[in-house]
């Protein structure tokens, strides 16, 4: 029999401006879409752990980030 004794996702997160609404709208559109996924997994309990995060020219962010899979520990992955 086997068991998972920890799991984690690690993911690279593109939040893209939208096309339709001038740019410094899209760009604040852009961070308060950022803040409620952070949002959002606080509500869910997920732990998780911002890796990297970087701004592209054009205002849109690239987010790397490893988080919690499911409700399985996590153990080191996030040290």
């Amino acid at each position: 029999m086997k068991r998972i004794k920890a799991a984690c996702l690690e993911q690279t997160i593109h939040f893209q401006l939208k096309d339709e609404l001038p740019l410094d709208l899209a760009r604040q559109q852009t961070r308060q879409e950022y803040a409620s996924y952070k949002a959002q997994l606080e509500r869910h309990r997920t732990q998780y752990k911002i890796v990297a995060e970087q701004e592209q020219p054009d205002g849109s962010l690239i987010v790397k980030i490893k988080k919690q899979n499911n409700t399985q520990p996590v153990g080191a992955y996030l040290d």
